[in-house]
């Protein structure tokens, strides 16, 4: 893939929709989540015409704070899954990616006092309006460490300023990523945006 990559978020749309698009500008993949389900299903398609679906992510539980996002191509082979790291995320967004049942990557919140503020300041009336101007917060995926640190970080997603919609850049850090990492990373810094998107 062509990076950086930027994913955009459509605010006022009545259904969450992101685009990912390449250094170029090309669409790579457009997402749609579906409404009113109390199970998360999330179809991926290769651009906003939804003619060719190439992903898809399916919780493994209705509505759980905890619940695991399984990953699929469009055979319905299983390629991976990522998963909220517990009460940890109340406070600093921690994900686990998984590939099978062992953890490959992780991501985690840059500056969690980043989002704090940026969600107090979303509150106040008019002024709200501009928060995605001032406050953006960044997320690291690393290589699992040890000793409870993080290893050597393999990309990097960082909210860009905009206004009526979320722009974000996911940036390569490390370039020896396979195919399938990249799949594993992308798919699950998505579902991430997804379940993010109500704090800021």
């Amino acid at each position: 893939m062509n990076y950086p990559l930027t994913m955009t978020f459509k605010v006022l749309a009545l259904a969450p929709q992101i685009f990912v698009r390449d250094a170029n500008g090309t669409e790579i993949m457009y997402v749609k989540q579906k409404l009113f389900k109390l199970k998360e299903a999330i179809n991926i398609f290769s651009d906003q015409s939804q003619s060719r679906q190439i992903y898809a992510i399916k919780a493994d539980r209705i509505i759980d704070f905890s619940a695991r996002y399984n990953f699929s191509d469009s055979q319905g082979m299983s390629l991976g899954a990522v998963k909220r790291r517990g009460m940890r995320s109340l406070w600093k967004a921690s994900y686990d990616i998984f590939d099978g049942e062992q953890v490959v990557f992780q991501i985690q919140e840059e500056n969690a006092m980043i989002k704090v503020i940026d969600a107090l300041f979303g509150e106040i009336p008019v002024i709200g309006m501009f928060s995605g101007y001032v406050f953006n917060p960044a997320y690291l995926v690393t290589r699992p460490g040890s000793a409870g640190q993080p290893g050597p970080t393999v990309m990097r997603l960082s909210k860009q300023p905009a206004f009526l919609e979320t722009g974000f850049k996911v940036e390569k850090v490390d370039q020896t990523l396979s195919a399938k990492e990249e799949e594993q990373i992308l798919l699950s810094l998505l579902m991430m945006t997804l379940l993010e998107r109500s704090r800021g």
